[in-house]
This record gives C-alpha cells, structure tokens and sequence, in this order.
C-alpha cells in the first residue's frame, strides 16, 4: 500500500500556508506517540452560558469546589510562563481557562501550551473567578478535541472579503460576532411565529416542494425531470394552492415554513431560494390577514431583540401596530400627484407611462400599467409599515374581486422601507372566475411572459368542491430577518447563499 498524497489546496499561501505545515507537522507527531488528534467523544457536564448564568455572582478571587467539564474552540491564548490564560467559545458563550503549570503538571501544561488558535479542547476542573473578576476554570485536565489545520482569519477580526464570508460561513460564523447574532435572530423569529399560531390554532402542516404546475406565484420556475414516473416536475415557486387545497379539505387554520424557487436574479433582495412563510384560515379576509401580519411581526421582533423599535438603512422603523393601511390609488395621488384606477382607458395610462419613462408591453392591460407606475414612483418611497390595498384584478390571479369595485380585488401587499414584506388575500373562491383567470394567464404565457402561472385542472376541480370564505398571507422569512436585525443585503441572513463559482 502507498503512501496517501498530501492535500495540497491552491488557496492557501504565504504565511497560511507555512503555518497549516506547522499544524500538519503537530498531528503527525501526536500520532507518532499513539494520540489521537480527532478523538471520537468527550464528556461535557455544561456549557459556557450555564456557568455564566450560575457563578457569574462569585465574588473576584473566590474559588469553588464545583468540578466541571466544557469545551469549545480556543479563540485567546496568553502565556505568562508557568501560567496560561485561554479562552475556549462554544455554541452559547465563552469563559476563560487557568491552567497552571503546578496544578497540571510539566507535560500536560506543555502539551497544552503547544495547541494553536482554533483547536477544539475539552478541559475538567472548578469553578473559579481571578483576582480581576474574570469567570474562570481552573484546569485540571485538558484534551485536544480537534486539531484545527488552517489558521483562523485576522486573528479572530473577521473576513475581510465579503463574497469570501458567504462562501465559507463557516469561517464566518467562528470570526464574526455579528453574523452569530443575525442567524440567532432569524431562527429565534422562525420559533416565536410558530409559538404564536399555535397558540392560536393553526396547523402547521408540509406541501410538495416538487409540483407538476408551478403556482401560486408570477415566477419563472426552476425545471427537473422524474425518471420513474417519466414527467416533469417544477421546484415550487410558491406553497399557496396547496395549502388552499387542504382549507377545502376542511383544515381551517394552516400555515407552512418552507424553502421556495424562482428562477430568477441574485441582488441584495433576492436569493434563487428563500423561505416564505404562508399562512391561510378560513372564514377570514385580507383584513383580518392584515391584523395578524403585524402582530406576528411585532412579536417576531419582541422575541429576537426585545423591542419593536428596528433601525435599517439609518432610518428607525417602528413596528409597533396598528400599521398604516392605504389604497395603492391614494398612494399613487401623494407620492406622484396621479389619480388613477384600472377603469380608465389603456391608452391614458400608456401615456403616463411614456411620460414617467416606464417600459411597458402593448398586450399590458391598464391593471398592469398601473401597476407599473405604483413601482416606478411610489413604492420605493414608502418607509414605514404600509399596508397597501385594493391591487388591480389583472396583476391579482388569486385574490377575490373587491366587494365594492369590480376593477380590483382585496389583495394587500406590506411594505417597510421601500420592499415587500407581505402578500395577502382574501382569496379567490369561486371555481368560473379561477378558471376564467387561469385563461387569461395562460394568454400571457403564450404571449412571452415565461412568469405567468399555468392552467391548473386540479386546483380549479378544488375549488368547485367548494372552498369556504378564506384569508391568506405569505411572508419572505428572509426579509422580515433583514428588518429586525438590521442588514440590508438576503446574503446575510441566508447560512449559505447562492454566489457565482468561485474562480480556480
């Protein structure tokens, strides 16, 4: 048997570079004597966080007999000759390690003192706090738990690189403080809505991520094919029909957390997949959907930073509800000073847009126009939490027709600081109109519009077994975290977001 290669990566250098030999050079030579520098288990009695949160009270200098085992990544070293001061991090919190040389012995304090920043140890021994306040264990034992090879970056500053800290948020995760607090955000909102729903009777429940009909959704889907059943499958752009499928089934409250697809850009709003939360309950309308939004949304924030008072982009953004509720027409009128409204004629709405310099296709409709003048000169504008009401029945295939005008329906979308949150409806329930929407979407599609949804057969067959009164509402997760932690880029609050091939 031969030697195995060496593993030489090409994206290492310099200084690294001599440094992970160095490392490499340490494992060979603890293997050499019999030890093992990736031992299989070790027996942790607590965490960093649970002796903070239980001694923290010790008074500077005071030593207890309470023995303990932890463990975590070394990020500080000091060696002050018989005395070493380290500080080992796990998945909750830190504490400073003493080891002395007396307490330890020679060959157990110089074993400990040739591990390397970034190295896993596992340390035993009591609880004690130094003469300068710090929380501390004083070692009675140490073991290398995992050998770490490549020195860490910047001396625990960070990655400087921002495309490099998407890329290996595992790195980032270890250097950066502040990428440790946006994950905690986002999985902590993610727990407080479902704490909040169930609580209020809501089912969460899972619907196909591979769906013969992309729908839900105006997005151009991503494709695959099924071998076994020998047809093609959509990756879902949307968990809407599904879930509405299942109202119809008699589960009156639902709602489902889940990845979504679109085919689409990569900017600092939209990543290829996110996770949209989708909620429907039955005997509901938009308006109710819009009561629950922003208390969901309140407590999401409540949950994660303890206050509604969110700062993003320099502007403070309070939200605390009620939110403010206005028609995109109104809108429109204060932002742009125009008063329009689907009825008019297509032709007075493509002179505006030929005014305002909007690209426009001629099969658009005045719905869709109007639409794209509300983009152009009014949404961007809107900072703080803005319900806008009432969309045009061309651009709404899902959402009933308005009670009071014929021209638009009861659909909502949120919007804070310029984007989309939130989508709502209250939703379409009468099998014709479905059908007759679907036609018309199915137009557009032929017409060159790759986004338009498809006839679906089956969700209209739904529909005509009767489907109750219904409010539904969809929430980007990766937003809403954007917001209350305060970043401005979906890249941050993705673990691993989807980036272009890293250059060879």
């Amino acid at each position: 048997m031969t030697d195995p290669v060496p593993y030489t990566p090409s994206d290492i250098e310099g200084a690294a570079a001599e440094e992970r030999l160095k490392r490499i050079g340490k494992i060979e030579s603890m293997r050499s004597v019999g030890v093992d520098p990736y031992p299989v288990n070790f027996s942790r009695t607590t965490t960093c966080s649970a002796l903070h949160e239980k001694f923290d009270g010790l008074e500077p200098g005071e030593e207890t007999t309470e023995v303990v085992s932890v463990a975590g990544r070394m990020l500080l070293f000091r060696d002050q000759g018989k005395l070493v001061f380290a500080t080992i991090r796990d998945g909750n919190g830190s504490i400073q390690l003493f080891v002395s040389k007396s307490v330890v012995g020679d060959e157990a304090f110089s074993q400990f003192c040739d591990l390397d920043l970034g190295d896993w140890v596992g340390v035993s021994g009591n609880v004690m706090k130094t003469r300068k306040g710090e929380l501390s264990i004083k070692v009675a034992s140490a073991e290398l738990l995992s050998k770490a090879v490549r020195p860490m970056p910047d001396k625990w500053h960070g990655l400087s690189d921002v495309d490099t800290r998407f890329r290996q948020r595992y790195v980032d995760l270890i250097a950066n403080e502040d990428a440790r607090r946006v994950f905690e955000i986002r999985f902590g909102a993610i727990a407080a809505i479902r704490t909040y729903l169930r609580e209020r009777n809501f089912v969460e429940v899972e619907t196909p991520v591979l769906q013969p009909i992309a729908g839900g959704a105006t997005a151009r889907p991503f494709l695959t094919h099924h071998n076994a059943l020998g047809t093609e499958f959509a990756l879902r752009i949307a968990p809407e029909l599904y879930l509405k499928r299942l109202i119809v089934g008699g589960m009156e409250k639902v709602f489902e957390i889940g990845r979504v697809f679109r085919n689409e850009g990569v900017s600092t709003r939209h990543n290829p997949e996110f996770t949209m939360f989708e909620l429907y309950a039955a005997f509901a309308d938009y308006n109710d959907m819009a009561a629950l939004t922003e208390n969901i949304i309140a407590a999401a924030a409540l949950a994660t930073v303890g206050t509604t008072q969110v700062e993003l982009d320099g502007r403070k953004i309070n939200l605390d509800p009620p939110f403010r509720r206005a028609t995109m027409r109104e809108l429109v009128v204060e932002h742009a000073n125009l008063d329009l409204h689907p009825s008019q004629p297509v032709e007075e709405l493509r002179a505006h847009c030929e005014r305002l310099e909007i690209p426009f296709k001629n099969e658009w409709g005045s719905g869709k126009l109007l639409l794209e003048i509300y983009e152009k000169t009014t949404e961007h504008k809107i900072v703080e939490p803005t319900f806008v009401m009432d969309y045009p029945v061309e651009v709404s295939p899902f959402a009933r027709v308005h009670r009071a005008d014929k021209d638009l329906t009861e659909r909502w979308e949120l919007i804070i600081n310029g984007r989309e949150l939130a989508n709502a409806f209250s939703e379409l329930n009468d099998p014709i109109d479905q059908y007759q929407r679907f036609e018309n979407q199915v137009k557009m599609k032929q017409l060159g519009d790759d986004e338009a949804q498809g006839m679906d057969d089956d969700y209209v067959r739904a529909l005509e077994y009767g489907m109750p009164p219904t409010g539904g509402v969809g929430i980007g997760i990766d937003r809403l975290v954007m917001l209350i932690a305060g970043v401005s880029s979906i890249r941050e609050v993705i673990l691993f977001p989807h980036l272009r091939p890293e250059a060879k």
